[in-house]
């Protein structure tokens, strides 16, 4: 099943949004199994990347346009070569949606319960927005 991926931080002033394709497995049929489906999927290839140990890269220039466009150029280099524990990763980002540090929305519709019904289908838009705390005195 592919869907599409967009992130977006409140915190950022620029709007640069880019949609990443991920295939997952199998249909997620809640906000937990999706999840759980997304960070193995993006634990696994964070993996991989740290095995292909490229010891120079250099950008062509329609990887560097691609990257100009979305608002960050880099080199893609890792500076922690420890790969990533996958259940642990999938019980961060868990935790993390039950904090409130960020929301998820289907095709611009807020998806509130972790357990609850999901019905999506191939080709679905998913939004992740990231919350950014305020920070403050309080005298």
């Amino acid at each position: 099943m592919k869907i599409y991926v967009t992130m977006k931080s409140l915190a950022k002033r620029k709007d640069f949004l880019t949609k990443q394709e991920i295939d997952l497995e199998e249909v997620p049929l809640t906000l937990r199994q999706l999840l759980t489906g997304i960070v193995a999927t993006k634990a696994q290839e964070f993996n991989a990347k740290i095995s292909e140990a490229i010891l120079v890269r250099f950008l062509t220039n329609e990887e560097l346009q691609q990257q100009i466009h979305a608002g960050k150029v880099g080199f893609d280099t890792i500076y922690n070569e420890e790969p990533t524990d996958c259940h642990q990763a999938v019980m961060t980002a868990i935790q993390a949606y039950e904090d409130g540090l960020f929301r998820v929305f289907m095709n611009e519709q807020e998806l509130p319960d972790l357990d609850g019904p999901l019905e999506i289908k191939d080709g679905d838009q998913l939004t992740f927005i990231k919350l950014t705390m305020l920070a403050g005195r309080m005298w």
